[in-house]
């Protein structure tokens, strides 16, 4: 009973949270439309771009603008500006009430105009002398010389927010601006990668019963929605409750502890504007030999018997095998089986250096709004008044500890510190420092211990004389919430078995996929999927793949123009994608392929239907 209880409210949050992101792009829409005649259309210029961010109800201010409109900008499409948006969070009353607060040192609730007026025209980003004359004149929040900030702050909140609701409603009353529901949220893997040269085009099966894993079963669909005037192709794929955890990883041969294996740990950490960074392996095989490779996301020990966020996120591991230039790394394989939350590849690879490149749909993994009561409290003070960590904080850092110990020895060694210290400040710590750390923290063969790192973290909190400010800038940068909850990170482990080689694995990055891991999702996808034709045109292709719990599909421009496809997917059941959106465009640079979208079951333990309409725009 508790168990189905618990599955219900999961299920209602994951439809609340994608509920919550439908009406963040129809805002976005909303604000676009207001300025642009269509989603489709880029904005040209930085009077532009501050318009639409004013109908979003942001303020942005010029250092805000040229933040986003470079010297090397020449256009910004609805993707980028659905990005700002995200980072540009609109200011709240609290945020405003308190910057006025530190002018006002007397907290009397006002400001004489002389002071604002000198503040307004020196500081940051200066107003003229009209502009501040503009906000003085105006009767309701001024009187006698002074400037009421409460009331100002109401009336700039209730201004943004009629900016808003008029966006809105001019969408809602317009049929034609209704229709425009384009855009093309990306998370990973959706850049344009260029097809590597003259190519056959792929044997098209136009027949509808495609041969599908067991589970499967897939039919032609045209929504009435569809744009049924442009070559188009419709995709259905129907997924049974439960059945996308089933295909069973029965390669593990029998003499498996016999094998040499090695492991390493990692973890994909959530950007701001939700981009996925993770580590990077390179993969040593002395001799040829059989290989069994597994990824898998890690459960911490100190997790145990608590929710973990991350458990049900979606992991995968290519394998690219390295060449003279890392610029040309092939695609040897990906893991393609699935049992339960495990992901594995079974197969044989010759001696040489191979790139482990971990990768997540971004479907799970994604930005959540959650209501959070309180803020946790990270440090007290015993009766000495010495500061200490609560119990909370403590258990937290040792589950940063087992993320961050990459090796599972119980250590951290000055490459694995560093990885943290980059993530978390953007800086290295070298041999000097490391030396320094050596004296006063506990070591053991120049390895930092446990106690060690929960020590170097309070005497951080020392420094700061118990402000926890910087403890939360690391935490927040590791995925953690202000309850703290792991719900931006997902850590991992990675596993390689082979038959007859000792195999070495070392993490050598932590950074975003980039070009190599978007070619070879795609190229994957190609080689694996079932290719359609976009009816009506000959040279674009679409390919849909399932693999384990997710779908991946594909588009290939072999013309010689770039292409606008218009993605419907109003007819799916019970899924998510990695966009955020049911409907969108996509734009595919000529000679080039791209991944549309990759989808997963909203609830697992439900069917689900994957029915997708591709159309030419």
């Amino acid at each position: 009973g508790n168990q189905k209880a618990t599955h219900s409210e999961n299920s209602q949050g994951k439809k609340s949270q994608h509920a919550e992101e439908a009406i963040f792009y129809m805002n976005c829409r909303a604000a676009y439309l207001t300025v642009l005649k269509s989603s489709l259309e880029n904005i040209k210029s930085k009077e532009q771009l501050s318009l639409v961010l004013q109908q979003a109800g942001r303020n942005p201010s010029q250092k805000t603008i040229n933040k986003y409109w470079t010297s090397q900008t020449t256009s910004l499409n609805f993707d980028d500006f659905c990005a700002i948006l995200k980072k540009e969070k609109p200011a709240t009353k609290n945020e405003l009430l308190e910057a006025f607060g530190k002018i006002d040192k007397d907290k009397a609730g006002y400001i004489l105009h002389d002071e604002l007026c000198k503040i307004l025209t020196t500081r940051g980003d200066k107003m003229s002398w009209e502009e501040v004359n503009s906000i003085i004149k105006q009767a309701d929040f001024n009187s006698s010389g002074k400037l009421d900030y409460n009331k100002f702050c109401e009336l700039y909140l209730s201004t943004n927010e009629q900016c808003c609701r008029a966006a809105r409603a001019r969408l809602d009353t317009d049929p034609r601006l209704r229709q425009q529901h384009f855009g093309n949220q990306s998370g990973n893997s959706s850049e344009g990668i260029t097809l590597p040269g003259p190519k056959a085009a792929p044997r098209v099966s136009r027949k509808t019963d495609h041969k599908l894993p067991k589970g499967d079963s897939r039919a032609p669909s045209r929504p009435s929605s569809a744009q049924s005037s442009k070559a188009s192709t419709s995709t259905t794929v129907t997924v049974a409750a439960s059945s996308s955890r089933s295909t069973k990883l029965t390669m593990e041969p029998d003499t498996m502890k016999e094998w040499h294996c090695a492991q390493s740990k990692g973890c994909f950490y959530l950007e701001e504007d939700g981009e996925i960074i993770s580590h990077k392996y390179r993969l040593h095989i002395p001799q040829r030999s059989a290989l069994w490779i597994t990824i898998k996301p890690f459960s911490i020990p100190q997790a145990q018997g608590k929710s973990c966020h991350w458990s049900s996120v979606d992991t995968a591991l290519f394998i690219l095998k390295e060449s003279e230039t890392q610029e040309n790394l092939q695609l040897v394989s990906f893991t393609e089986l699935q049992n339960e939350e495990m992901f594995g590849w079974r197969g044989e690879l010759g001696a040489g250096l191979y790139w482990l490149l971990p990768f997540t749909t971004g479907c799970r993994l994604r930005k959540v709004k959650t209501q959070i009561t309180g803020e946790a409290k990270l440090l007290w003070r015993d009766e000495d008044g010495e500061l200490a960590l609560t119990k909370e904080f403590r258990a937290a850092l040792l589950d940063i500890f087992e993320t961050i110990d990459l090796d599972g020895n119980g250590l951290l060694s000055l490459e694995e510190y560093n990885f943290f210290e980059l993530r978390t400040s953007g800086e290295k710590c070298d041999q000097e420092a490391w030396a320094v750390c050596k004296e006063n923290f506990e070591m053991k063969k120049n390895e930092l211990t446990r106690q060690g790192f929960l020590d170097l973290n309070l005497m951080e909190a020392n420094d700061r004389d118990g402000d926890p400010w910087d403890l939360w800038v690391t935490l927040l940068s590791l995925g953690y919430n202000k309850a703290l909850e792991m719900t931006e990170a997902c850590p991992f482990v990675i596993a390689i078995c082979a038959e007859r080689c000792k195999p070495r694995i070392k993490a050598i990055s932590l950074e975003a996929g980039g070009s190599q891991l978007s070619r070879a999702v795609c190229t994957s996808v190609l080689n694996k999927g079932e290719p359609q034709v976009l009816d009506g045109s000959e040279n674009i292709f679409i390919y849909t793949y399932r693999s384990g719990s997710r779908i991946t599909s594909v588009i290939e421009n072999q013309s010689d123009n770039k292409v606008i496809i218009h993605v419907n997917n109003e007819q799916s059941k019970n899924c998510l994608n990695n966009r955020g959106l049911t409907v969108f465009a996509v734009e595919v640079a000529p000679k080039s392929m791209m991944v549309s979208q990759h989808v997963m079951a909203l609830n697992e333990q439900e069917e689900w239907i994957y029915s997708c309409v591709h159309s030419l725009v």
